[in-house]
């Protein structure tokens, strides 16, 4: 099992970054579509997709909202912050198959309310520009160590 390390405020920096990765499966679509309630058909009708500007099917904009999110939780400040809030601008359509890569980059450090502002953005793996946007972090107080449990099988129809 893997193991999650923290930065508490008092080991962040302006200019510090990180990164987290992830390919979007047509398992993820489905996934997110039934978590979020978004069933809308051009993530997941082949036919109807075609019909729209993108040509076949994209994933939601907010899995990769959802990366950020992950990027936050797992990586920078990582266990223990708390995500206050989030502006994202689109900018390209992610497809499966697509892998997207977050990173964050400290801008302004506010110590004494543990406030981290993070720039963010997503880029596919041919180094397009997917979202962008910046997050604001609550940073925790202590440093942890923490084991990652296994996620449980899943399995769609």
């Amino acid at each position: 099992m893997s193991v999650l390390e923290n930065y508490p405020i008092n080991e962040i920096s302006v200019g510090q970054s990180a990164t987290f990765s992830k390919t979007l499966t047509q398992a993820d679509v489905i996934l997110f579509a039934a978590c979020s309630g978004d069933v809308n058909p051009v993530h997941l009708d082949k036919d109807y997709a075609a019909t729209t500007p993108f040509g076949e099917p994209i994933g939601h904009g907010m899995w990769t909202g959802a990366l950020v999110s992950a990027a936050i939780a797992m990586r920078l400040p990582g266990p223990g912050s708390v995500y206050r809030s989030q502006s994202l601008n689109f900018k390209y359509p992610v497809k499966p198959g697509d892998t997207v890569t977050v990173t964050l980059t400290v801008s302004e450090i506010k110590e004494k309310i543990k406030l981290v502002t993070l720039e963010c953005e997503a880029h596919n793996q041919d180094g397009k520009l997917i979202a962008k946007g910046v997050a604001e972090v609550i940073a925790p107080a202590q440093k942890q160590h923490l084991t990652i449990g296994a996620l449980p099988d899943i399995s769609i129809g």
